[in-house]
């Protein structure tokens, strides 16, 4: 079989299973700036994107230009430059696949050490929506409060620097401040990150940044841009070398960076937009009033027994998430934290049949061919998806078992070891103290409850410190797949 690199000029010579785009990619024009172009941007937005503009010409004038902040987004640059913004989408269910080439990003920018080319594009007149996907560590949030912290080293040089922002916050409040020197209208602000009422959060940290700057900013912003929630789901592991591989073996595409995802996706937005929005919901979005019953549904259900089943799934030594699903008794866990802890802290979901979600839940974990990483997801995860339930269960007098079990087995990942001594690599943005205090308290889970930031008032309960005590103690003494055993008997799931 012939490989061809992905570029426009060869899309015509592709093979017959390959969907190529039905329109023109060579004419999408930018509506919008993504912050932060990674895999599930890619899976995501963008495909919603690309599927809307094959089923409507007008649709072109919403192409995305895509913007790398971190040093590593380099990668993407210069995989993304030569193929004119191409990519290709593989998307698997438990028995087949697609494979979709995307057009839908026109144009990409690495910002890492510069945001000058970021910025000129966001003053383009066209551009409407701004939108980003950093994950919750590139708000640059104190992680209790979920307040912009301004003693963050990247808020704190932006600051001192504010019209050659590095920061996301820093950018979008530069971007508006461009705007309203110009007399020109104000773009939408919209978050894709998995985060608690993340558009209320990202307008709330524009808005501190802002007024540190000037209030005038501040007053402008608040009154003329918005920042709508979203609910946003799909799984998409990292790309491996040997999914790039058998893309190039079995349908002959050479190309840099593919994205493999699951079939199922969803996109939950709150219809409140400054200047306009693509029809998303015309391809399978739903814009609704308030997406806080969705978002809970999502963070609780979903997030949450991620982030628990890949830290007791680490601990025990399975490397995808897949593998967890097949131990029977992590996947009973997971259904129970579901039922009896997570589930109960949710609001009404209109139009959702709970029971059948998590079902699906459970299904989509268990996927065989998605081999999504139990390292992606307890580095990606962020810990108040565990945190937030404990916190309502905790002021309701409920049950926090098998939550606690959960956060003990994060606590005890932070160690940087697993049960065998082998070295486990800790990227959060205080991993050098987190790894300090585990191994000051080891057993003993004060040390890192007592971590202001991120446990706030947790961290002085005494009945909710017992808990996790005891299960933290049970992972260092007997390890995890015997304490999973132990919660079993004890808690009868």
């Amino acid at each position: 079989m012939e490989k061809l690199p992905l570029t426009r000029a060869n899309l015509g010579r592709l093979g017959p299973g390959i969907q190529r785009p039905a329109y023109d990619p060579a004419q999408v024009v930018p509506g919008i700036v993504h912050l932060g172009l990674g895999g599930f941007h890619r899976a995501h937005m963008a495909r919603f994107t690309h599927d809307l503009m094959t089923l409507d010409p007008a649709a072109l004038g919403w192409g995305i230009v895509g913007a790398g902040l971190l040093p590593a987004d380099r990668r993407m640059y210069d995989a993304l430059t030569p193929q004119n913004g191409l990519y290709t989408l593989v998307e698997r269910s438990g028995t087949a696949e697609t494979v979709t080439v995307i057009g839908a990003i026109p144009e990409v920018i690495h910002a890492a050490d510069s945001s000058a080319a970021l910025l000129a594009a966001i003053d383009r007149p066209e551009i409407r929506i701004v939108s980003l996907t950093v994950t919750e560590n590139g708000y640059c949030l104190n992680p209790a409060t979920k307040q912009l912290d301004p003693d963050h080293p990247r808020i704190a040089a932006d600051l001192a620097d504010p019209a050659q922002p590095l920061s996301a916050v820093g950018i979008i409040t530069e971007a508006y401040r461009r705007r309203m020197a110009a007399g020109r209208p104000a773009f939408t602000a919209m978050t894709c990150d998995n985060i608690q009422h993340n558009g209320n959060v990202l307008r709330a940290a524009v808005l501190d940044f802002a007024g540190r700057r000037d209030p005038a900013l501040a007053r402008w912003i608040e009154t003329h841009a918005r920042f709508p929630n979203t609910m946003v789901d799909r799984i998409t592991p990292v790309t491996a070398p040997e999914d790039t591989a058998a893309l190039a073996e079995h349908y002959g595409i050479l190309d840099h960076w593919p994205v493999f995802s699951e079939t199922f996706t969803q996109w939950v937005i709150e219809d409140d937009f400054a200047a306009g929005r693509p029809d998303w919901d015309r391809v399978g979005a739903q814009f609704v009033a308030d997406v806080a019953p969705y978002e809970f549904m999502k963070l609780r259900l979903l997030n949450a027994s991620h982030l628990a089943v890949a830290g007791l799934g680490r601990l025990a030594g399975y490397g995808y998430i897949d593998e967890t699903m097949r131990d029977a008794r992590l996947r009973r866990y997971m259904e129970a934290l579901m039922d009896r802890e997570t589930g109960p802290t949710l609001p009404p979901v209109p139009g959702i049949d709970l029971a059948h979600y998590k079902a699906t839940l459970v299904e989509r974990f268990a996927n065989p061919t998605i081999k999504d990483t139990v390292e992606r997801v307890n580095t990606d995860a962020p810990l108040n998806v565990l945190v937030d339930p404990i916190r309502d269960r905790v002021k309701t007098g409920g049950g926090v078992e098998l939550l606690a079990l959960a956060l003990a087995s994060w606590l005890r990942r932070m160690r940087g070891e697993d049960e065998q001594g082998q070295p486990i690599e800790i990227r959060h943005p205080l991993a050098d103290l987190l790894r300090a205090k585990a191994i000051e308290g080891g057993a003993d889970p004060r040390p890192m409850l007592g971590i202001e930031r991120l446990f706030g008032e947790l961290g002085r309960d005494g009945t909710f410190i017992a808990t996790v005590g005891k299960w933290l103690a049970s992972l260092y003494a007997v390890g995890a797949a015997k304490t999973l055993e132990r919660a079993e008997r004890e808690l009868g799931f």
